[in-house]
């Protein structure tokens, strides 16, 4: 049976790569991510930001999430909130992204990431039960 430690290494190389890959930029920009505190030793709390897709009533807007990995990632999915409020099927009155109503958290396997997650969410701003709902002032926070 494997020790704790191997528990830990993966982990690690894995939020390692997934910084990497952060910092560099993500496809056409839309979705990025980093490390809220570099001096974060344990890869834990990490921010993400969506920029809202065109032709909804999220065109223009820019959300800011928090997305916590914990000792088990990637084994299980992150918590993830909305700092800037929204109205969205699969987000909680605090924010919080609900797993039973969000498949990419609520049927985590291992090669997701935290861009999954992002690029799921923005994904799920243009799905027809989301696009057009109305939303919260612009500048609400949770």
């Amino acid at each position: 049976m494997a020790g704790p430690s191997s528990v830990v290494v993966p982990r690690n190389f894995r939020l390692l790569e997934e910084l990497e890959k952060g910092e560099k930029g993500i496809g056409d920009g839309t979705v990025s991510y980093g490390m809220e505190d570099g001096d974060d030793v344990y890869m834990r709390n990490w921010t993400g930001t969506i920029i809202g897709p065109s032709n909804t009533v999220h065109d223009g807007r820019i959300y800011n999430l928090k997305l916590i990995c914990g000792p088990d990632y990637p084994e299980k999915a992150p918590k993830v909130k909305f700092y800037n409020k929204i109205n969205m099927s699969c987000v909680g009155s605090d924010g919080s992204i609900d797993p039973r109503h969000f498949p990419s958290l609520g049927h985590w396997n291992r090669s997701n990431t935290m861009e999954t997650i992002l690029t799921e969410l923005r994904r799920e701003m243009t799905a027809p039960h989301n696009r057009k709902l109305h939303q919260p002032p612009e500048g609400s926070h949770y």
